[in-house]
């Protein structure tokens, strides 16, 4: 620095520039899928935590992006506590992201604020910014899956993960809803979203389709029927599966257990299961688990 003259600021990146960091940071990473979803309360995050889980299971290296920066959830229902310190890969330099069960790396919000109660007071820059990123600052390594949480809703933050990696580095989405027509309504938006974005869809998931009473095995239609297997037919989009409603999902996500671990012979298990194999069978040509 010369003296006398006041130190000059890097010139911001520009968004080609930030998309090809992106793109270096994820070409060892086989298959991208983001979960949406078009409003909260949907289990979105269930979703995503039990996809990832899933891939897991069947033999494949997983890692998960909690891109839900206000309401940060998935490290919570994997069972991750947060690190003392974080970690940085001196011969990459970048941030080493902590494990979770069957090695699936995570990455959130949760793990740099200095408690679980600590809100994220954030304006929309500040929250994109952090999102790239966990694209860009974030060791992932080798993958055959990468799943990214994304907040409900088709805001700043939806579109800020859709724009820097769709569509040539974004394999598709899964869209989460619920058998109401309310949600329908909404996930209607989530679809237009993707398309308009040029983003594929990868298909239509039904979570709490019916009460599963685990101690009689009847089923319990509450909010409707078929309602997401109607709206994927409309929307001549893949219907994934559905997912019954369990009262031990919310009991293994308070205890920080996945649920298709605590619980693998459950009927929802292996409703994701059959998800999950959808979704691998969807990208065969590309994986090889070990």
């Amino acid at each position: 620095m010369v003296e006398g003259k006041p130190a000059t600021k890097p010139a911001p990146l520009s968004f080609e520039e930030v998309k090809r960091q992106v793109a270096e940071s994820v070409k060892n990473v086989k298959v991208k899928i983001a979960v949406i979803s078009g409003k909260g309360g949907v289990g979105k995050s269930f979703v995503s935590a039990s996809l990832a889980v899933g891939f897991a299971l069947r033999g494949f290296r997983t890692g998960v992006i909690d891109a839900d920066v206000y309401g940060p959830t998935i490290p919570k229902m994997l069972g991750v506590s947060r690190p003392r310190e974080i970690m940085v890969d001196q011969t990459v330099e970048k941030i080493v992201p902590p494990y979770g069960p069957l090695g699936i790396k995570v990455m959130s919000t949760d793990f740099l604020l200095p408690s679980e109660e600590t809100p994220v007071i954030w304006r929309g820059p500040l929250v994109a910014r952090l999102l790239q990123e966990f694209f860009t600052k974030v060791y992932w390594g080798e993958l055959d899956f990468l799943v990214i949480d994304l907040p409900p809703g088709t805001g700043d933050e939806p579109l800020t993960i859709a724009q820097l990696l769709a569509p040539e580095n974004l394999d598709g989405t899964v869209i989460v809803t619920i058998p109401s027509e309310v949600s329908k309504r909404i996930v209607r938006k989530a679809i237009e979203f993707a398309r308009r974005l040029e983003v594929q869809i990868l298909g239509i998931v039904e979570n709490m389709s019916y009460f599963y009473c685990p101690k009689c095995g009847e089923r319990y239609y509450i909010f409707g029927r078929d309602t997401g297997k109607r709206l994927a037919e409309e929307a001549g989009i893949p219907f994934l599966g559905s997912i019954p409603l369990d009262p031990r999902i919310s009991e293994a996500n308070d205890m920080g257990v996945p649920f298709l671990l605590k619980y693998p012979d459950s009927e929802a298990s292996k409703a994701i299961m059959e998800i999950v194999d959808k979704l691998i069978d969807r990208f065969k040509n590309r994986l090889q688990p070990r």
